[in-house]
C-alpha cells in the first residue's frame, strides 16, 4: 500500500493532467474530510484558478456553516459561502422518496454551481468523491444501494466537467492524507453530502429539520462528552435520525402523540461495513430524556439503533 506522501504525489499529477494551462474551477466544499482534502490538493496544483465554495442547504447541523468555515480556512482554502436555503427546500418539498431526495439535491448542488461558475468562467466542478460513493451508486454490474448526491444525483445535461482527486480511495486512506497536509479536524465524524435531509425520514420541511437539528445537538453533545472524560470510546459515526413514526406517550397526566428520534451510534474504517457501537445504558437514557425534555411535545420516543452494516446501512436513508 502506497504512503500518503506517495499518493498525493499521484494525485496532483493526476490532477495537473485533468486542469492544465488557465482551466478554471471550482470545488464543492462541504466541510467534511473528503471535499476538504479534494480541494486542497487541486488548490495546491492550479492555485488562484480554483474557486472553493461552501452551499448552505438549510440541512446542515446546528452551527455547522460557521465551523465549516473557520475549520476550512484554516486549512488553507479561501472558502466562500453560497446561501441556497429557499432552492434546496423548494426542491425537496412534498418529497418522500429517498432516492428522488438524493437525485433533487444533487441537482439542487449542481444548478447552484452552474450559477456560479458562469460568473468566473470556470469550465470543471472539483467533488470530493470516494469509492463508497460510486460503489453503493451503482452501475454496471453493481446494485444500486443508495444514489450518492455526488454520484447518482448528477443531471445529465450539466455543463461542468466533474474532477474527483480521490475517487478510489476509501475514507481511511483520505483520512492518512489529510494528516499529511496538516488539515485540523481530520478526524471529524463523516456527515452525509445530502445533510439532515437524508435524516428526516419522510418529507423534509423547515420545522422537521429544525426539530432533528435540535435532537443531533444532544446526541453529539453527550458523546463527545462522554468520550473527552473517558466514559466511552469514540465511535466512527454518532447521530440522531427523525423518524415518521408517532405513538402515544404521556407528560403529567396528558395524553401526548409525538414523533420518534432513532440514536446511532456505529464503528467503521472505511464505511463499507460497520458495526453497531454498545454504548453504556446510562447515556443512552440521559439522551432519551434531554431529547424528549427539550422537544417536548414533538418528540415523546427515542430508540437505539443496534444493527450492523450490512444488512443496514450506516445511514437509514
Amino acid at each position: 500500500m502506497k504512503d500518503a506522501a506517495t499518493r498525493i504525489q499521484d494525485i496532483e499529477r493526476a490532477i495537473e493532467s485533468e486542469l492544465p494551462g488557465d482551466t478554471r474551477a471550482i470545488a464543492a466544499v462541504s466541510g467534511g474530510i473528503d471535499s476538504t482534502v479534494a480541494a486542497l490538493l487541486v488548490a495546491r496544483v492550479v492555485g488562484q484558478r480554483l474557486r472553493p465554495l461552501f452551499v448552505d442547504t438549510g440541512l446542515l447541523r446546528q452551527g455547522e456553516a460557521e465551523k465549516v468555515l473557520d475549520t476550512v480556512r484554516r486549512s488553507g482554502l479561501s472558502l466562500e459561502l453560497i446561501d441556497a436555503r429557499e432552492e434546496f427546500f423548494q426542491t425537496l418539498k412534498g418529497v418522500v422518496d429517498p432516492e428522488e431526495k438524493r437525485s433533487r439535491i444533487g441537482e439542487a448542488f449542481i444548478r447552484v454551481f452552474e450559477k456560479e461558475s458562469a460568473r468566473t468562467g470556470a469550465t470543471h466542478l472539483v467533488q470530493g468523491t470516494i469509492a463508497p460513493d460510486w460503489i453503493e451508486s451503482g452501475g454496471g454490474m453493481r446494485d444500486t444501494i443508495k444514489k450518492h448526491h455526488n454520484v447518482g444525483g448528477l443531471p445529465k445535461d450539466m455543463r461542468l466537467k466533474v474532477v474527483e482527486p480521490l475517487r478510489d480511495l476509501y475514507k481511511d486512506e483520505v483520512r492518512a492524507i489529510a494528516a499529511q497536509l496538516g488539515i485540523p479536524d481530520s478526524h471529524r465524524q463523516p456527515f452525509p453530502g445530502p445533510g439532515l435531509a437524508v435524516r428526516v425520514l419522510g418529507e423534509v420541511t423547515v420545522d422537521r429539520v429544525e426539530t432533528l437539528r435540535k435532537a443531533t445537538a444532544v446526541v453529539e453533545e453527550m458523546v463527545e462528552r462522554a468520550v473527552a472524560q473517558g466514559k466511552l470510546s469514540a465511535p466512527w459515526q454518532y447521530f440522531a435520525v427523525l423518524l415518521p413514526v408517532q405513538s402515544t406517550g404521556v407528560i403529567g397526566d396528558n395524553r401526548t402523540y409525538a414523533n420518534t428520534i432513532a440514536v446511532r451510534l456505529v464503528e467503521s474504517t472505511d464505511a463499507m461495513s460497520a458495526t453497531a457501537s454498545n454504548p453504556p445504558a446510562w447515556l443512552l437514557r440521559e439522551m432519551s430524556e434531554r431529547i424528549t425534555r427539550e422537544l417536548s411535545g414533538k418528540i415523546n420516543r427515542v430508540v437505539y439503533d443496534i444493527t450492523d452494516k450490512p444488512p443496514a446501512t450506516i445511514e437509514w436513508e
